[in-house]
């Protein structure tokens, strides 16, 4: 019996940052995240488009990237659960998450 049919496959979250984490913007508090936020959605089509996407912080609320995690009509999109969790569970050695949703 082959060994390879019980191994697990593994989600991987690539993180290569360009530059350090001191000099990426602070959150320090709901306007801060509401402005990083807003400079990275669309401004074309947030009108039109319902997304989704998750936030990335370290423990010193740096903010280390944002995860667009689904795109919808202008009624709705749907955020799959497992994949916010799996993103969680991979990134909550480092810092932590930040689901914000524009409606």
């Amino acid at each position: 019996m082959e060994k390879t049919a019980y191994q697990l496959a593994e989600i991987e979250i690539s993180y290569k940052p360009a530059f350090k984490a001191a000099n990426r913007p602070q959150i320090d508090c709901a306007g801060s995240a509401y402005k990083i936020m807003l400079e990275n959605w669309s401004k074309d089509s947030i009108e039109l488009l319902e997304e989704f996407k998750v936030l990335l912080l370290n423990r010193r609320n740096r903010v280390m990237g944002i995860v667009n995690l689904s795109q919808g009509g202008p009624s709705g999109t749907i955020a799959d659960a497992k994949i916010i969790f799996a993103i969680a569970l991979k990134w909550i050695n480092q810092s932590t998450l930040t689901p914000p949703h524009q409606k």
